[in-house]
């Protein structure tokens, strides 16, 4: 495995890292998982603003977000289904990448339609922060920006492609981060134009009572 590029301490970029083959399969199996937990449009806390990006989750918790509040939840909250597992290539990603003993406990898929974004912000809904974020991406290419652990600090912008994994850890892990835009027709993965982006988790400590993978 080539060694991955440092874009700020802890934020480490492998460009590349799943070939179009393997990114096919994935793809592949993601179709048949959005038919058992179909994507959702999440909102914002208190106002009930829809989120730009549509979203399900696979594993034994999903993260979700409506008026109440953002939190982890074993159900798909429209469907009250369990989320499906965790495909065995992903948990294999976090086996090789995230640097941790502990079991990713949720998977985020975020669909990006052309035109979509997601603002700066932290991924800090989680009880346990010595495990990494590890991001993959499909399709489309996003301008992706990490910036420090206070919006004020500086941010830098890097463009993720289709294959791509990236880790927020340590240092990094608190950081601000988001996707600026979309770049249409950048690849010819997916059905349709678009970006797809695979977000795992550690959710709980070791030994506080976790669901284990299914």
């Amino acid at each position: 495995m080539a060694a991955p590029v440092e874009i700020a301490p802890g934020c480490l970029w492998w460009s590349g890292w799943l070939n179009r083959s393997g990114q096919e399969a994935l793809a592949e199996e993601l179709r048949q998982l959005l038919l058992q937990a179909p994507l959702f449009t999440p909102r914002m806390p208190r106002t009930g603003t829809p989120f730009s990006v549509r979203m399900s989750n696979c594993g034994p918790l999903g993260w979700v977000s409506d008026v109440t509040g953002y939190r982890y939840q074993p159900s798909h909250p429209e469907t009250g289904e369990p989320w499906p597992a965790m495909p065995l290539v992903l948990q294999s990603a976090w086996a090789e990448l995230a640097g941790t003993p502990l079991a990713p406990e949720a998977c985020l898929i975020n669909w990006y339609a052309p035109g979509t974004r997601m603002g700066l912000h932290q991924d800090r809904d989680e009880q346990e922060f010595g495990a990494p974020v590890l991001s993959l991406s499909l399709g489309d290419t996003a301008v992706f920006r990490v910036g420090g652990t206070s919006r004020k600090d500086p941010t830098r912008s890097i463009r993720l492609v289709s294959g791509d994994a990236l880790i927020l850890a340590g240092p990094c892990r608190l950081a601000f981060h988001g996707i600026d835009r979309i770049m249409p027709e950048s690849s010819t993965l997916l059905k349709q134009p678009g970006r797809i982006n695979l977000t795992l988790r550690r959710v709980n400590p070791a030994g506080s009572g976790e669901i284990p993978p299914r």
